[in-house]
């Protein structure tokens, strides 16, 4: 038998487990540069309400992923970056319609109609969504809890969305325009915060830039033809806000977080972005606090924060998680002598 062969090895997870010496270092590094990234996004929702009261939700959408693809393609160009490869263009393209095609397009298309602070508390779903996807991609076998927390979660979502005022009884239009969100830039968490760990954690949403761009560059000349962009002062700042760090700075520090890991740790973070963004709304923005919000804010980022608390935790002796089998010291590796000396 070789030194790396086992007959009993069970399927190895992508994300494998590390040593848990340099877990707490690298989890409290992870953890402060996802926050970084997680207070950069939640400027996002407020800024693209304000983009919105003058520009079209289409150039807003398409326009910030141009500027940030102009500024990706010369920060890779000057650094001399090597060509992705193979399947990686694939995974750019999962990243790219994830987080720079769907949820920009779909958020700000919502933020049209609904108030910021409503988009908030459906955006909470995130950390849990992005976990649910981790969990898949990683080919992992989270206990019944993790379900059971998300799926509490997606129903109190829905729950506030049902209990509108203006809507009572019915899903809008814009919160399956959220929703869909949500879903997109799960996806593209998911697969991106992977890809960091091969390409780098800039490079990646930038690669994922330079990608959609031909896309980004057709879609905002057809805005510009359909309705040109005529806006005050204020929202051109916050549409260049939304193109130069929310498009692009945010991910360097966001995917960064992610790709030092553990990726499931770092997420909670997301769990302070809807109370940041809701908090911003209120301040910048004026929107009153309704009691839905302030019940059902707390009700999704709570839910949210127990499945991937749930994911996180170890797993029990008749647990049927799979883990990575641990390392042995060569010495003790088998066919191989101990050293003189060592017992």
């Amino acid at each position: 038998m070789r030194d790396n062969s086992s007959a009993t090895v069970p399927v190895r997870p992508l994300i494998p487990s590390p040593a848990p010496s340099s877990l707490a270092g690298q989890s409290r590094t992870g953890l402060w540069w996802g926050l970084l990234g997680v207070a950069a996004f939640s400027f996002t929702v407020p800024f693209t309400k304000v983009a919105v009261g003058g520009l079209s939700p289409l150039f807003i959408g398409s326009g910030r992923a141009v500027a940030a693809a102009v500024l990706a393609a010369a920060a890779l160009v000057l650094s001399r970056q090597r060509l992705p490869h193979g399947i990686q263009w694939l995974r750019l393209g999962v990243v790219a319609g994830g987080v720079v095609t769907g949820f920009p397009m779909l958020t700000s298309f919502a933020l049209a109609a609904a108030p910021a602070s409503h988009g908030a508390v459906v955006i909470a779903l995130l950390p849990a969504a992005t976990a649910t996807t981790a969990v898949l991609r990683g080919r992992e076998r989270p206990p019944a809890a993790f379900w059971a927390a998300t799926g509490a979660g997606a129903f109190a979502a829905v729950a506030f969305a049902f209990a509108q005022p203006d809507g009572f009884g019915q899903v809008q239009w814009t919160d399956l325009l959220f929703f869909g969100a949500v879903l997109a830039a799960a996806v593209g968490y998911a697969e991106g915060g992977l890809l960091a760990r091969e390409l780098g954690a800039w490079q990646t949403i930038s690669w994922a830039l330079v990608l959609a761009s031909p896309l980004m560059v057709v879609v905002m000349a057809f805005s510009v033809l359909q309705q040109p962009p005529s806006g005050t002062p204020v929202e051109w700042a916050a549409f260049a806000y939304l193109g130069v760090v929310s498009m692009f700075l945010g991910f360097f520090a966001w995917y960064h977080g992610l790709a030092i890991g553990p990726m499931a740790q770092v997420s909670q973070v997301q769990l302070a972005q809807p109370v940041m963004t809701i908090g911003w709304a209120a301040l910048l923005l004026g929107e009153p606090l309704t009691w839905a919000t302030v019940i059902g804010g707390p009700a999704v980022i709570l839910c949210a924060g127990a499945a991937v608390r749930v994911r996180l935790s170890p797993p029990t002796a008749g647990g049927r998680r799979r883990l990575a089998p641990p390392v042995l010291p060569r010495a003790q590796a088998p066919g191989r002598r101990r050293p003189p000396g060592q017992r």
